[in-house]
């Protein structure tokens, strides 16, 4: 197990494509840092996962980093690629930051390990006839040099901006630029593959069906990250109400309320993002409370819990 390095402070994350923190400055790079990181180790801790979920991302991870220098790839094909897919406000992006710093601290190397965060919309709106260019310099130019250094680990948000599924296109009403941005992503993932086994990339996705199929039979890993289950929700819900008890410690007896109970099982069907801000929902609900938050009751979390139910499913009905 790696030691921290004492990384001081961590690096501010969204900062603009081309200021990347860290060093890294490149049209489509928006963070960039040392690993392990506190900030991002904090996340990993944070994540309410399934402990088994957790422990098959981080083998993967870590596999990619101990097996594919020093296997035939022809006979095992690892690309050095996970692909973390689910509805948005699931933590998929979080959990991709705090898997790279976990496995930072658990592969013994002689190399820092780096992070990169790339940032697809800059690339793909990098103008007609230059999104092919902006990927090919990015990943077989910045990544590429980025990888030579030692250990990296990229995160691809919202990959499916990048990889769109040619299969689905019309060259009528999609230009073919865009066709060419997704050719141009997967001939960069296999040369990388087949240069540099210390490169992972972690790639998230809210549209699945929208990725080119290409992409996805390159994973080394497909993990569907879904809403969290009935413990899950209580436990996200306690620590939200713990985070708020912290500066309002009267709230922590809502804890202890049976209504609590009814709010936990009303959150089931929410994600984790509208679980947590129930919380600054009920306290938003009248004027007394939002300027005392220790007014606040458990019968408040429900009335903002069933809330955010009815505002979630009028979205849905107007998805239909």
């Amino acid at each position: 197990m790696r030691e921290s390095r004492g990384n001081g402070p961590a690096n501010d994350v969204g900062r603009g494509p081309g200021v990347a923190s860290g060093g890294v400055d490149a049209v489509g790079v928006l963070d960039s840092r040392e690993l392990p990181d506190r900030e991002f180790s904090a996340l990993w801790d944070a994540i309410i996962l399934d402990q088994s979920q957790k422990d098959r991302l981080l083998a993967q991870s870590i596999l990619n980093f101990t097996l594919r220098s020093k296997v035939d790839r022809a006979q095992l094909p690892l690309h050095g690629l996970i692909l973390l897919h689910g509805p948005p406000g699931t933590g998929k992006t979080s959990i991709a930051r705090g898997l790279a710093s976990r496995v930072a601290q658990s592969v013994q190397s002689d190399d820092s390990f780096r992070f990169i965060e790339v940032e697809p919309h800059a690339l793909a709106n990098a103008g007609l006839g230059r999104s092919q260019k902006a990927v090919r310099d990015l990943l077989g130019g910045t990544i590429a040099e980025q990888a030579t250094r030692g250990p990296l680990i990229v995160l691809l948000d919202e990959v499916e901006t990048l990889a769109a599924d040619r299969s689905k296109m019309s060259l009528d009403a999609n230009p073919i630029d865009v066709h060419r941005a997704t050719d141009a992503v997967l001939a960069q993932l296999d040369q990388l593959a087949a240069r540099h086994p210390n490169l992972l990339f972690v790639a998230t996705s809210n549209f699945t069906r929208a990725i080119d199929q290409a992409f996805v039979s390159r994973a080394d890993l497909v993990e569907h990250i879904g809403p969290p289950g009935p413990e899950a929700c209580r436990t996200i819900l306690t620590a939200a109400v713990d985070a708020l008890a912290a500066a309002y410690p009267k709230v922590k007896r809502i804890l202890g309320d049976k209504a609590f109970d009814a709010a936990v099982a009303s959150c089931v069907g929410l994600d984790g993002r509208q679980i947590r801000k129930t919380v600054l929902a009920a306290c938003a609900l009248d004027k007394t409370t939002a300027l005392d938050p220790e007014r606040l009751t458990a019968k408040d979390l429900v009335a903002a819990v069933q809330q955010a139910r009815a505002q979630v499913e009028q979205l849905m009905e107007n998805h239909e």
